[in-house]
């Protein structure tokens, strides 16, 4: 789905002299190379504070944890979405309130995050899945209506531009009250192991955000907030360094291969392409198709066969997750979610994707159907 290897090997040489000279240095953890990534960060997304952390998962629990909110609070957020979005507001006792999201683009259905706040909705947690933006215009406008926070799930969209109905534009996860995003390796901006980070232009906020990450504590040994040990070590902040110079590079790589995709299979009957919201920029760290009246497994069979991987993001919805099983919810309860879940399949696209390889996998995809 990804090719790390072709993608290391063109910088190769930064890389492996930016690892050394981190390990020549010992500054292991909080050394300058964290430091240096984070001013360059938070330059390229033009957000007052980036704090790094260990992975997203830790990004979206600190972010919870910072906002104050209790046992019993609820969240709303996207149903067609991985596990870690809903995995830390039950963990942190509160209450995953999940809708359904719109059919086209994948994101957040604005209509239903409405129809679901209650009383002691406290949040919303907007998914920018598979490379796009939600609605932020809409979903900030709910959140200034009602009083509330929004922790934004950036872990599939760094780099998407945001164009906002007030001719602003602004970068995925620098919108909300907080946002969160994912360093894993095959994210569009992935280190060499696990990583993440949080965002805000809350000057408050980001002094909790800091202090929570370092065990509740600004100065060692005092600790004035309960927190965690979630730190970005500094050999993945080298390598990010470099990576996030080539980012905007890395994500028209990526459109050039969805611009192929999109062109081949435009007008085919089994399948619909991935709607490009106007709304954002598309920075397609997943391309996912939707197949009508096909056999999804045979599909897949089909190519693998040929030796190109397909992954279906996600299979299970997460109501019906055994985890996550809820009186409130039954199946029948998300249409949109569920028929996605049935039917979408992701095909490989990453930066390093020549065009022999794209035109041996359309060959391919199209032949299942001849």
């Amino acid at each position: 789905m990804v090719d790390l290897l072709g993608q290391y090997e063109k910088i190769k040489s930064q890389v492996d002299k930016a690892i050394l000279d981190v390990i020549s240095s010992t500054a292991f953890i909080n050394g300058p190379e964290v430091k240096s990534f984070q001013s360059e960060l938070e330059k390229y997304l033009g957000v007052k504070h980036v704090i790094p952390c260990a992975n997203g998962t830790d990004a979206l629990q600190v972010a919870f944890m910072a906002l104050g909110l209790k046992p019993g609070d609820e969240v709303i957020t996207a149903n067609f979405t991985y596990v870690a979005t809903a995995e830390v507001i039950a963990l942190l006792q509160l209450k995953p309130v999940l809708v359904d999201v719109e059919p086209d683009t994948f994101v957040l259905n604005p209509s239903a995050v409405e129809a679901a706040i209650t009383p002691r909705t406290k949040a919303i947690v907007p998914v920018h899945l598979f490379g796009q933006c939600a609605d932020m215009d809409a979903i900030m406008d709910i959140a200034k209506r009602h009083s509330l926070f929004v922790i934004e799930d950036n872990a599939q969209a760094i780099g998407a531009d945001f164009y906002s109905s007030t001719g602003k534009n602004q970068k995925a996860g620098t919108i909300g009250t907080i946002g969160c995003t994912s360093f894993f390796p095959s994210k569009n901006l992935g280190c060499y192991g696990d990583g993440g980070a949080i965002f805000t232009n809350d000057d408050e906020l980001a002094s909790k955000l800091r202090m929570i990450v370092n065990h509740g504590q600004t100065v060692q040994y005092y600790h004035d907030e309960v927190g965690v040990n979630s730190r970005l070590d500094s050999i993945q902040a080298a390598v990010l360094r470099i990576k996030l110079q080539h980012l905007d590079e890395y994500a028209n790589a990526r459109r050039r291969v969805a611009d192929a995709y999109d062109k081949a299979f435009r007008e085919h009957k089994n399948l619909l392409i991935p709607v490009r919201s106007p709304k954002s920029s598309h920075v397609f760290h997943q391309y996912t198709l939707v197949l009508k009246n096909a056999d999804r497994n045979e599909l897949r069979k089909h190519l693998a066969s040929k030796d190109i991987p397909a992954m279906i993001y996600y299979p299970v919805p997460l109501h019906l997750q055994k985890a996550y099983k809820d009186s409130r919810y039954t199946e029948g309860s998300f249409p949109v979610t569920e028929e996605l879940c049935k039917n979408v399949l992701s095909l490989p696209i990453h930066t390093e994707m020549n065009d022999e390889t794209l035109d041996y996998i359309i060959e391919n995809v199209l032949n299942f159907f001849n």
